[in-house]
Order: C-alpha cells, then sequence, then structure tokens
C-alpha cells in the first residue's frame, strides 16, 4: 500500500506535538542506586584515633604560635602590662597575680639568650615548654633565684661553643614558648613590673657573641594564610584528616617525638606518616581512607567531650590536677589540657584547684552566700603567694562596687580571734567589718579558682586539700 507523503509528514507533526504535550513522553531511565559507602577498617580506624590524640598538643601549639607571631615576631617578647578587666574576653580564667612575658623560640637557626635582670626578690618565673607542651625548664626565683643571669637556650641538634657567661639549657625541640610571668601587687606595681620586664631579653647567638648582651630583633616577617582571629583549637577541630596528619608530619623533623614514645612511633609510621612529607590519603583505598577520617574525627570528639567533664582529682569539690607540665606518656590528659589550658605550669611552679561546687556538692550561684574557712594555720601552703579568683560561668571577671577579682595572702585580710581565717564569697556586701575578706559574687551561677604559686611539699605531696566551701546559713 501506497502512503501519502502528506500523511506522513502529518503523522510526524502529529507525534511531535504529543510529546511536547507530555502524552506520549518515553519512561524514565531506571534509577541507579549509589553504591553504598565503603566500611571503615576498624583497625586503622583505632590506628587513627591513637595517633590523633598523640599528636593533637603539637598541631594546636604550632598554630598557637602562628596566630601570636602574627603581631609579634619570633624570639620577642610580647608583655601585658594590665592586669584584664571585667570587660575583658580575649582570654578566659584571667588572673591578677602577675603580668605575663611570652615569647615563641625559634632554635632551628640558633640558640637564643634569655637575659633576665636582678627582680630583687621579686618572685618571677620563666616556664619553657617544648611543642608537645611539656615544661621542660623554668627559670625564676624558685630555680635560679633573682639575680641578674643569662641563659642560652640551644635546640635539640645543636653543637657548639658557648661563650663564658651563661648557663646552657638544652630543649628537646626546635619550638619552645616562653610562657614567662612576674609577681604584681595590684595596678599600682604596673610602672614597677614594666621596668622588670622590660629588661628582660632575647639575643641570637650570633648576636650575642657580637654585642655582649644587646637584643637584635628581626623585623616582623608577613605571615600568609594565618588566621589571627580563629581561635587554635577551633582552627584544628575544622582540619579533616589529610589536612591534620599532614601539618603534624611536617613538624615532626624539628619536634622530633621523646624517647619514650617509641611505641607510637611505630604506629605512626604504620599509618603511613613520614616526617616532612604529607600524608596523601588519595593513596588509600576506600575503607582505609575511611578509617583514618573516621579515626580523626572520634579522637577529637573524645577529646571535646573529656575537656567538658572532670580530669583531675575531685576533692571537697575542687578539682585538682597534680600532675599537669610534664606528660610522659599520658597522652589522653595531654591532649585534653592542650585543648582547654595551653601552657599549663608544671606543679612545682603552681598547682590551681577549681570548682563550681560547694562542699556539699552542689553548684556555686550568687543566689546564696558562702563561706570558704581556713582553720589556723592551713591556709593554702605556697612559698610564693596564693590567691583565690571570682569567675562567671563564662570564665570571665565579674563586675563588682568594689573592683575586686581576687583576693589572697597579699590582701590585708582579717583573721578571727582564733587565728583562722573565713572568705565570704557572696553578691552582697558582708558589712564593713567583713568587706576586707570578700570576694563579690555575680547573681548567677559562677566558680572560682584557687592559685597557689610555688607550692610546699604538703601540696606536691597531696597532704593538704583546700576544704570545701559552704554555704552560709
Amino acid at each position: 500500500m501506497i502512503v501519502s507523503r502528506h500523511l506522513v509528514l502529518a503523522a510526524v507533526a502529529i507525534a511531535i506535538m504529543l510529546v511536547g504535550c507530555g502524552k506520549s513522553a518515553p519512561p524514565p531511565p531506571p534509577k541507579v542506586e549509589a553504591p553504598p559507602a565503603p566500611a571503615a577498617n576498624e583497625d586503622v580506624k583505632r590506628l587513627a584515633t591513637e595517633i590523633y590524640v598523640y599528636a593533637y598538643p603539637l598541631v594546636v601549639m604550632d598554630l598557637t604560635k602562628q596566630v601570636m607571631i602574627a603581631k609579634t615576631p619570633l624570639n620577642t617578647f610580647q608583655h601585658r602590662r594590665a592586669f584584664p578587666d571585667a570587660s575583658s574576653t580575649d582570654v578566659v580564667n584571667p588572673n591578677v597575680d602577675t603580668l605575663s612575658s611570652q615569647a615563641w623560640l625559634d632554635l632551628a637557626r640558633e640558640p637564643i639568650v634569655l637575659s633576665v635582670p636582678d627582680t630583687r626578690d621579686r618572685y618571677y618565673m620563666m616556664p619553657m615548654l617544648d611543642a608537645w607542651t611539656n615544661v621542660f625548664q623554668s627559670p625564676g626565683k624558685r630555680t635560679t633565684g633573682t639575680k641578674k643571669a643569662d641563659f642560652v637556650v640551644v635546640g635539640p641538634k645543636w653543637k657548639g661553643e658557648l661563650p663564658g657567661g651563661v648557663e646552657e639549657i638544652r630543649a628537646p625541640t626546635d619550638m619552645v614558648w616562653l610562657n614567662g610571668r612576674t609577681q604584681t601587687n595590684g595596678k599600682a606595681d604596673y610602672a614597677a613590673v614594666a621596668k622588670i620586664q622590660d629588661q628582660y631579653k632575647l639575643t641570637p647567638l650570633s648576636q650575642w657573641r657580637k654585642s655582649g648582651a644587646k637584643a637584635v630583633h628581626a623585623p616582623p616577617t608577613p605571615q600568609t594564610g594565618v588566621d589571627a582571629k580563629t581561635a587554635p583549637v577551633e582552627q584544628v577541630a575544622k582540619m579533616n584528616a589529610q589536612t591534620f596528619f599532614s601539618r603534624f608530619a611536617s613538624l615532626l623533623p624539628g619536634n622530633p617525638p621523646a624517647k619514650e614514645d617509641a611505641t607510637v612511633v611505630e604506629k605512626i609510621k604504620k599509618l603511613g606518616i613520614v616526617a616532612g612529607q604529607p600524608f596523601d590519603m588519595s593513596k588509600l583505598d576506600a575503607a582505609t581512607a575511611k578509617g583514618v577520617e573516621d579515626g580523626a574525627k572520634s579522637a577529637h570528639d573524645a577529646i571535646v567531650a573529656a575537656a567538658k567533664g572532670s580530669t583531675g582529682d575531685l576533692r571537697n569539690g575542687w578539682t585538682i590536677h597534680w600532675d599537669l607540665g610534664r606528660y610522659g606518656t599520658n597522652y589522653g590528659l595531654r591532649a585534653v589540657i592542650a585543648s582547654f589550658a595551653l601552657g599549663a605550669n608544671a606543679p612545682e611552679d603552681a598547682i590551681a584547684p577549681t570548682t563550681r561546687l560547694d562542699g556539699g556538692g552542689r553548684p556555686l550561684d550568687g543566689a546564696n552566700k558562702y563561706v570558704l574557712h581556713f582553720d589556723k594555720g592551713k591556709t593554702p601552703p605556697a612559698s610564693a603567694f596564693w590567691s583565690l579568683t571570682m569567675y562567671n560561668d563564662t570564665h570571665f571577671f565579674v563586675a563588682n562596687p568594689i573592683d575586686r577579682h581576687a583576693i589572697g595572702d597579699r590582701e590585708r585580710l582579717n583573721l578571727n580571734p582564733d587565728g583562722s581565717l573565713d572568705i565570704y564569697l557572696q553578691r552582697d556586701n558582708p558589712g564593713k567589718d567583713k568587706e576586707s575578706n570578700w570576694l563579690p559574687a555575680p547573681k548567677e551561677s559562677f566558680n572560682v579558682i584557687l592559685r597557689i604559686y610555688w607550692p610546699k611539699q604538703d601540696l606536691l605531696e597531696r597532704r593538704w586539700t583546700p576544704p570545701g566551701i559552704q554555704r552560709a546559713t
């Protein structure tokens, strides 16, 4: 049968119209299900978790250094000249006992000479932290006295002859955080402390040989790619596994693990981390890569959770850390402290019990009145001094009518007739006869820190414990 050409064209036109109207559209292609995500290699996950915890303090230290040297060059002191006030929120748990003098030392190029003046018996300390957050040396009144002195800090690989008149301090890593503190007795003492701070000097050894004790500082080096606004721990939290472990690997050559870390060093090799080389996860199979990523996330979540809990010894409502500053193989504690208290002192320099509870285990609240009572002869055992500092629930100072944020043995405290001491923690003024012993509290919940500088043996050997804070009737 012969079909008219016009009929064929008409049929095609109708078909096109029907398709355009959707009446005869072809069926959709079959839906292809995405393949399920590969299961993580559980052995790799456990390995990555362990290594992340081990590496965390080193990465946090490096980021902290980068943030700080964006404002102050390496091998240069950054001095705090005044205490924070109740409006300040740049530092959590600030203290009004000492003014800080901090510096980041880079020993990869050459040793650095630390010069300190005669402080005329004023208490000061210059704790030095290695890249893993361990305090390896602490010049100051407790260890070296208060006379004028010069110390040369050398890196782990440095070899050479030192000039006379300097005391060698060998650092275990090229990165060193010098976290100095100078006793400051209130605002009236600022000028005297500033004169001392101005005499703290850091001098590269090559310059020292040429000029004696003249500090010569390099101009600030422009820092590219540095986020100086976001807290270092928050920057770490945003890192994926590849970024984190690559940064860790880049830091290892100049900051070698300690001898007691031999076991974990073998595990680092097993995971494929090589000192000085980027960690490339693209070379891993899917299950291994997921294990690494899941392990890093699991470790970070565990560190954050532990930091929100209690990591110390609980006594009379106080949480006490007896063993900070030198962590050995306690990598978990080291990581947790790095997450919220980076730069913790060694116990010989300071122990700082903290509490947000009264002696009965109830949260401290400004709606109540409290008393901290020390029996005669049982005040905090400090060879230097002690203080009790008040904070609100976000760990900042509390605005109050007498502008007092801490109280301690440098104040004119009134003793009871039997020689005991009462400190009043409450919102309202307890009256003229008790005001000298009053530490003002906020309206809401609060917490306090009892700082004890240069603790005596009773505290170091755990024979002394702060009494519980009691609710007043």
